[in-house]
């Protein structure tokens, strides 16, 4: 008996003999295994397509945001840069020289947008890695050269190590924000959850719990270890002087 006559008889339900039984479960198991290949196939396609994506950028409103061609708004995974208030034209420290520095690095040319986990945050922004076409990887070289710093964000970790190593290596070495270092006198309050630190007296500082609090005897001390200030009860001007 061919295959043919086989798949016939299988799928007319009339399977009588041992033989037609070794075929019929051959038949059945290249069958699930092309549909299950099919579905597979469905539903990676559209993750695989996204992962990563060309595009040019027309205005850098600061240093860890542009705003591409087609008008997206794309903020850059895993940091966060000083803040600037455009509607008063005042910045946190650094946070013009932070603008400047992005704008040299990416409105020259081509730039690839690679994905993580979490593709959009709370504003409706695209999170993404930003590289160059020569490879360079902005979100990194703006951390390392201190005009960022990390930001935890439980969802996109693809490059966590890396950029708390870099940041390390900013405090170290006393670029941008690092430079003129000031400390307030006092400890503050970790959370492990959500890598943020707050004062002792910020009312998120207060709720985190017992489980998840650790108090850091300094800001530098949080930073080493990879938190971020609470941007409700801290900033970064908090922790340095103003521009050079």
């Amino acid at each position: 008996m061919d295959c043919r006559q086989c798949w016939i008889r299988v799928h007319k339900k009339s399977v009588t003999s041992d033989k037609d039984i070794s075929c019929y479960l051959s038949i059945r198991f290249f069958e699930n295994f092309y549909k299950f290949f099919l579905l597979t196939w469905f539903i990676l396609a559209p993750i695989s397509s996204s992962a990563e994506e060309w595009v040019r950028a027309k205005w850098v409103p600061d240093g860890d945001t542009i705003v591409l061609e087609n008008g997206d708004l794309v903020r850059y995974a895993g940091i966060d840069a000083p803040e600037i208030n455009h509607k008063t034209n005042m910045a946190e420290p650094y946070g013009f020289l932070s603008r400047e520095f992005n704008k040299k690095l990416v409105l020259s040319g081509k730039l690839r947008l690679e994905f993580d986990q979490q593709q959009q945050d709370h504003y409706g922004r695209r999170l993404a890695y930003v590289f160059l076409e020569n490879g360079v990887f902005v979100n990194q070289i703006l951390i390392e050269n201190g005009y960022a710093f990390y930001l935890y964000q439980k969802a996109n970790l693809k490059y966590h190590d890396l950029f708390i190593k870099k940041q390390q290596e900013a405090m170290e070495a006393k670029r941008g924000i690092w430079k003129n270092r000031r400390e307030k006198a006092g400890q503050y309050i970790g959370n492990v959850n959500s890598k943020r630190f707050h004062t002792p007296d910020c009312t998120y500082g207060q709720k985190t719990l017992p489980k998840n609090k650790v108090i850091f005897k300094s800001s530098r001390d949080a930073f080493w270890k990879g938190y971020s200030p609470c941007g409700q009860c801290l900033s970064i001007g908090d922790f340095t002087y103003h521009d050079p």
